[in-house]
């Protein structure tokens, strides 16, 4: 196995959390993001794992982490995994075995996967629906959320069932060529942060 990267994984990691800040905060994509984003609440981490295997048992770790994890301290984990599951069929494949995993560790009521990916796709949608964009990350990523705190979010926000269809607006409005702007944006921001600064 050749060795990994920390620098590739960063890089990941500072992509992944600009996306976070210019699309899901920056286009209201998640109403709920910015408060957790603020609070420094988000833990996000990058998984070398190669196999879905070693990428599921990184996942259970992650998930009985934040289950021990004090809310206030982190509030939701961001997994993201760019060197598995590149294939949008294969990682909506691995899903199933998520979600199963996670009810087997008695996860069920207490924790919630979200799934985001390059190349999502929503069913009934072309490949090149930008409003497939709502949900296309950086990179393979696998987010968990906790039930109460989507609960409470619900609470403040009773509208919380017309996200979905704003979110579609917002896509549409946005466009492609907008779309890949933004992504441009993020990229550049990645480097930026991940650039140690010149010595006067």
């Amino acid at each position: 196995m050749a060795p990994t990267d920390p620098t590739a994984l960063d890089s990941a990691a500072a992509e992944t959390l600009a996306w976070l800040d210019k699309a899901v905060i920056g286009l209201n994509l998640c109403p709920f993001a910015r408060a957790v984003r603020v609070k420094g609440q988000i833990r996000c981490v990058v998984s070398d794992a190669t196999d879905a295997e070693a990428l599921l048992s990184t996942l259970c770790s992650e998930a009985q982490l934040l289950r021990d994890t004090d809310p206030a301290l982190c509030e939701t984990t961001l997994l993201v995994h760019p060197k598995v599951l590149g294939d949008f069929a294969q990682y909506n494949d691995f899903l199933d075995l998520a979600e199963e995993a996670l009810f087997q560790m008695g996860c069920d009521g207490e924790l919630q996967l979200a799934s985001f990916h390059p190349d999502y796709q929503f069913a009934d949608t072309e490949a090149d629906d930008v409003t497939n964009a709502t949900n296309r990350s950086p990179y393979p990523t696998l987010h968990l959320l906790r039930e109460a705190s989507i609960d409470r979010a619900v609470q403040a926000f009773p509208d919380a069932e017309a996200i979905y269809e704003v979110n579609l607006r917002t896509m549409e409005l946005l466009g492609q060529a907008g779309w890949q702007a933004l992504q441009a944006q993020c990229r550049r921001d990645a480097a930026e942060a991940a650039t140690p600064p010149s010595s006067a």
